[in-house]
């Protein structure tokens, strides 16, 4: 007879996967709420064609693989999948590039994998990059512009309408280039003073953004003190930005600042929903602190001195490359035992 084989203690989770991605789903409605209110209906649009797409697609590959299709979906793993890219994906992306995300998310980064458990990678991510890098113009041209959803944002229909049409450019006046984007390039021949004056930052850091990020802090939050996630992956995530910002990045007129880095761009989603996948992430405390921070040193270096204004997805995957090296050093601690001392056997008297 085979044993399955785990280290102490043997405690069984009181919260099933789908309880668990249930909360995730709730814990995000915050953040997709500042969204809608801020830039328009192109989000919640986004978030149920990517969860619609989401379930179909794995529903699809379970029923090839000879798997149970109704248990699977269940857990609710494809449905914050599908959350994740709709969040993230810009207002007014067509649809068949939303779909191309999240059918490479699903098919490609777990199902090929194995499904749930068994994908190195963040599903989301992988999506999310493979979108960018094909379909670039589409990826870049089509944020919307900050307006109040009852207050000069494209109604429901014209949005439904843009994003069905399937062009890769929205229209001018409905879209405009994201914060951290327009620091980039406008601050290499303006100061900061003059760059700031755009009306995509507004009276605040980023007119619209900070609400958003500060609606996903809350959620993220949430999660935390629902024991859903640990702390250990958000601050060294925030760390290590807050960090590399504080080092390099004090010259407003050369970098963009602390301020636009923190609640400018996908941070607070990437540090709290999106980096704490379970699955692709570091398994200790310690490994968690050292993935996390990976993870917020690299977005700082990809959106100074790379091409790309936001870099989360590149900076998750890079370092989901690195955590077999993270856990392999930093074991968890065996239940019972004490922790090894350094140095070399038996020179200690």
């Amino acid at each position: 007879m085979a044993f399955v084989q785990q280290s102490s203690p043997h405690a069984h989770s009181a919260r099933p996967t789908s309880r668990v991605m249930l909360w995730v789903l709730i814990a995000a409605l915050p953040g997709l709420l500042a969204q809608t209110l801020f830039f328009g209906w192109g989000n919640l649009i986004n978030v149920v064609f990517c969860i619609a797409v989401a379930i179909a697609s794995e529903a699809a590959l379970l029923k090839l693989r000879k798997k149970p299709v109704a248990f699977f979906i269940k857990d609710n793993t494809a449905a914050v999948t599908g959350l994740l890219l709709g969040l993230s994906l810009p207002q007014f992306a067509p649809w068949w590039v939303s779909a191309v995300a999240v059918i490479s998310a699903i098919v490609v980064a777990k199902q090929l994998y194995g499904g749930l458990g068994s994908n190195p990678f963040n599903p989301a991510m992988v999506g999310y990059a493979l979108v960018l890098v094909s379909f670039p113009v589409a990826m870049t041209t089509n944020w919307a512009e900050p307006a109040m959803l009852w207050d000069g944002a494209p109604g429901f229909g014209e949005t439904l309408a843009t994003i069905a049409s399937g062009q890769q450019t929205a229209v001018d006046g409905w879209t405009m280039a994201t914060p951290l984007d327009e620091y980039k390039h406008k601050i290499t021949t303006h100061t900061a003073a003059e760059v700031l004056n755009h009306p995509t930052f507004g009276e605040g850091v980023a007119k619209g953004w900070e609400w958003v990020n500060a609606a996903f802090l809350a959620g993220g939050l949430l999660l935390i003190g629902l024991r859903i996630i640990s702390w250990h992956i958000p601050a060294g995530f925030l760390g290590g930005l807050i960090v590399m910002s504080l080092a390099f990045g004090n010259n407003a007129d050369l970098y963009s600042p602390l301020s636009l880095h923190l609640l400018a761009g996908g941070t607070m989603l990437g540090a709290f929903f999106i980096a704490t996948d379970p699955v692709s992430a570091a398994t200790s405390h310690q490994g968690k602190l050292i993935y996390g921070a990976g993870i917020g040193i690299l977005i700082y270096l990809i959106r100074t001195w790379g091409n790309y204004p936001d870099a989360v997805a590149f900076s998750v995957l890079l370092m989901n490359f690195a955590v077999p090296f993270i856990d392999h050093y930093t074991p968890p601690r065996t239940y019972g035992h004490h922790k090894a001392r350094r140095g070399v056997p038996g020179s200690q008297g």
